[in-house]
C-alpha cells in the first residue's frame, strides 16, 4: 500500500517531507514535471529537486496496526501537515503509480482506493493525466509520427500520448482496453509500457531516499580551556548526545574527528581510525584524549567540534567451545594506551616482508583473528599415511629439532681473531635465557669465552641500492664457546663491529 501527499501550498518542500517521515522511513520524492496536468488545483507542478519538490510517495505498507487502516492514516497525514500550516491532498492506492495519478485529481483531500481497483479508479481520468508522470520538460502536442509502426522505435513519451488522442482515446480507461499485442505492434514496447501506467501499474519498485545523516556536535566556550582534564568533560558533554544518536539510528563510528578552535585563530585537528564500529562515549573519549596527549594543542582552546563519520553497527556472535577474545573497544583503548607510551606506529603486529635482510619486519595494526578460523585454515588436510620402518622409522622420531633464538636487539660483542678466525667471544651484557629441555643448556646469562668450534663466515649483504639506513653487509659464523652454548655472532663489515645475533638450541 503507497501514499501520495500532493502540497496545495508552493515553497514547503522541507515540512512535507518532514511530515511524510514521521508516517513513514521509506519515502521517494517524486520528479514530476514542471508543469501542470488539466485538472490540477495549483498552475503549476513541483520540480524534481527536493528542494522545490510537492508531492512526496510513501511506502505505508506494515502501518495499520500503528495508525488503522487506510482511510485512518490518510486522515492523519492531512491533520499533521495542517498542524504545521501546510495544505495537502492524500491519496493512498495499492500502487504508487495510481495514488500519483489520483493524488492531484481527486475532489475531496483524502482519497483511498482499495487493493486491487486501481485500474477502475483510474478509468475515468482524463488521458493528459498521464503527463504528471512524464519526464520534465515534455509536452503533449509533439508532432505525430507520419508512420508508427516504421517508427515505434523512436517514439518518445509525448509522441505515444499523442497517438493515443489521434485514435481518438480520450480516458485512461480508453487506454486500458486496448489490446496489449495491438498496442505492442504498432508503438512498441514504450506504447505497452504507457499503457500499463494508464492502468495503474508500477514500472519499478519505490526507491527510498536515503536521509542524511550529521553526527556532529560543537561547544563554544566562554572561556578558554588548557590541557586534557578540562577537556574530557567537554568531550563528554559532545560525546553523550552522539552515541544517543549512533544507537537510534543503528550505526557505529568509523572515523572520529576532534576539531580544536584556538585562540590563535587556527584550527587545531585530529582524526581517529577506529578499527572496529563502535558508539561508547567513553571509549571514545578515551581515544581522542590518548590521541590529544601525543599531539597536544599550540594554544588554548575556545570552540570544541566532534564530527563522527558512521558505518552500520556490527553484530557479534561469539562460540560456546572457545573463549571469546576481547572486545574491539578494549582492544582499540589498550593500543591507544600502548601508542601514547611507546610512541605513535611502534605497537601493532609484525609481518614478514619479502627481504632476505636478517631480523626485518613489517608493522602493521593489531586486529586479532578469529581462532576458530585460523584453526581451520591452518589445519593441513588429511593425507595418506606411509608406513615406516626400521631405521627410518628411528630416525624420524628421535631427530631433534634446532632452533635460532634471536635477540630482538643484537648484543655487541668484542671478539678475537686468529688467522681470520675467531678465537674468543666476550661480552659486558647478560642476557637471561630461557630454559630448554638438556641440562647443559640451562646457563643463564652471556658468560663468553674460547671458541671450540666454529662454521663460517657467512657473507649477506643487500639493500645498497636504497637508503643507508636499510642497507647491511656482514659476515656471520656460528660458534661453540667453553660455556657449552651455541652462538650466532656476526661482523658488520660497514662499521667492523661485532655482535652476537642470538643462541642456538
Amino acid at each position: 500500500m503507497f501514499g501520495a501527499v500532493y502540497a496545495v501550498d508552493e515553497g514547503a518542500a522541507d515540512v512535507l517531507i518532514d511530515v511524510a517521515r514521521e508516517f513513514s522511513p521509506r519515502i521517494e520524492i517524486d520528479a514530476s514535471p514542471a508543469r501542470a496536468a488539466p485538472g490540477d488545483r495549483s498552475p503549476s507542478a513541483s520540480p524534481a529537486s527536493p528542494q522545490g519538490t510537492r508531492q512526496v510517495v510513501l511506502d505505508l505498507s506494515g502501518l495499520t496496526r500503528l495508525f488503522g487502516d487506510a482511510r485512518a492514516m490518510g486522515e492523519a497525514l492531512r491533520q499533521t501537515a495542517a498542524d504545521r500550516g501546510l495544505r495537502v491532498q492524500v491519496a493512498i492506492a495499492g500502487t504508487r503509480t495510481a495514488a500519483r495519478l489520483l493524488v492531484r485529481a481527486a475532489s475531496s483531500s483524502v482519497t483511498v482506493v482499495d487493493l486491487g481497483t486501481e485500474a477502475a479508479a483510474l478509468a475515468r481520468l482524463p488521458i493528459q493525466r498521464l503527463a504528471v508522470l512524464a519526464p520534465s520538460g515534455a509536452s503533449l502536442h509533439a508532432p505525430v509520427p507520419s508512420s508508427p509502426r516504421v517508427q515505434s522505435h523512436a517514439l518518445s513519451h509525448d509522441a505515444v500520448l499523442a497517438t493515443f488522442r489521434r485514435w481518438g482515446l480520450r480516458t485512461l480507461g480508453d487506454v486500458a482496453a486496448l489490446p496489449a499485442a495491438a498496442v505492442a505492434a504498432r508503438l512498441g514496447q514504450e506504447g505497452v509500457r504507457w499503457q500499463r501506467l494508464a492502468r495503474g501499474e508500477d514500472p519499478r519498485p519505490l526507491l527510498p531516499v536515503v536521509q542524511d545523516e550529521h553526527f556532529e556536535q560543537a561547544l563554544d566556550l566562554e572561556w578558554p580551556i588548557e590541557g586534557l582534564e578540562p577537556l574530557s568533560f567537554v568531550l563528554d558533554r559532545l560525546l553523550d548526545p552522539l552515541e544517543a544518536q549512533l544507537d537510534r539510528r543503528g550505526r557505529g563510528a568509523a572515523v572520529l574527528h576532534v576539531r580544536l578552535h584556538l585562540v590563535t585563530k587556527t584550527v587545531h585537528e585530529r582524526s581517529l581510525q577506529l578499527p572496529a564500529p563502535m558508539r561508547d562515549a567513553r571509549t571514545l573519549r578515551t581515544l581522542a584524549l590518548l590521541d590529544l596527549e601525543s599531539h597536544p594543542p599550540a594554544a588554548a582552546i575556545d570552540r570544541v567540534v566532534v564530527a563522527i563519520e558512521p558505518t552500520p553497527a556490527r553484530v557479534l556472535q561469539f562460540s560456546l567451545l572457545t573463549r571469546p577474545l576481547p572486545s574491539p573497544d578494549q582492544i582499540s583503548t589498550l593500543m591507544a594506551r600502548l601508542g601514547a607510551l611507546m610512541g605513535e606506529g611502534r605497537c601493532g603486529s609484525p609481518v614478514a616482508v619479502d627481504t632476505w635482510q636478517p631480523g626485518a619486519f613489517a608493522m602493521n595494526a593489531f586486529a586479532p583473528a578469529d581462532p576458530d578460523k585460523s584453526q581451520r585454515e591452518s589445519t593441513p588436510r588429511p593425507r595418506a599415511s606411509v608406513p615406516r620402518c626400521g631405521v627410518e622409522e628411528k630416525r624420524a622420531t628421535t631427530c631433534p629439532a634446532v632452533a635460532l633464538r634471536r635477540f630482538r636487539a643484537p648484543v655487541p660483542a668484542r671478539v678475537h681473531i686468529d688467522q681470520h678466525t675467531p678465537v674468543r667471544v666476550t661480552t659486558d651484557r647478560m642476557a637471561k635465557r630461557s630454559v630448554c629441555a638438556e641440562p647443559a643448556s640451562a646457563t643463564s646469562g652471556l658468560s663468553g669465552g674460547d671458541v671450540q668450534r666454529c662454521a663460517g663466515p657467512w657473507r649477506t649483504s643487500g639493500g645498497w641500492w636504497t637508503m643507508a639506513a636499510k642497507a647491511w653487509d656482514r659476515d656471520e659464523w656460528d660458534v661453540t664457546l667453553t660455556d657449552g652454548a651455541t652462538y650466532r655472532v656476526f661482523r658488520d663489515r660497514s662499521t667492523d663491529a661485532w655482535f652476537i645475533e642470538g643462541i642456538v638450541d
